[in-house]
């Protein structure tokens, strides 16, 4: 299966949100590498980043999903080359 190395930027400014961005990502958790979840208090909002190796279609459909929650906003940066490997 070709996969993608790619981050995912979430920027949560509704943070009554975050149980739904939870939950996607457990369901896509087989695709995820890491996770890094910084609260930015002074501003209200909480910023993720999300390492993922997976098919374009699972990294898109992920990002899209996410950006569809109301007070979030979520983009992909995707490596150049897709590898041969992965889940």
């Amino acid at each position: 299966m070709d996969t993608r190395l790619a981050v995912i930027g979430i920027l949560v400014e509704d943070l009554s949100a975050t149980d739904h961005i939870n939950n996607l990502l457990h369901d896509y958790g087989n695709y995820i590498v890491g996770r890094m979840g910084v609260p930015y208090r002074q501003r209200g909002v909480s910023v993720i980043s999300i390492i993922m190796d997976a098919p374009n279609s699972v990294i898109s459909a992920l990002t899209g999903k996410l950006g569809m929650l109301q007070g979030v906003s979520a983009k992909a940066l995707y490596t150049p080359v897709e590898s041969g490997h992965g889940t």
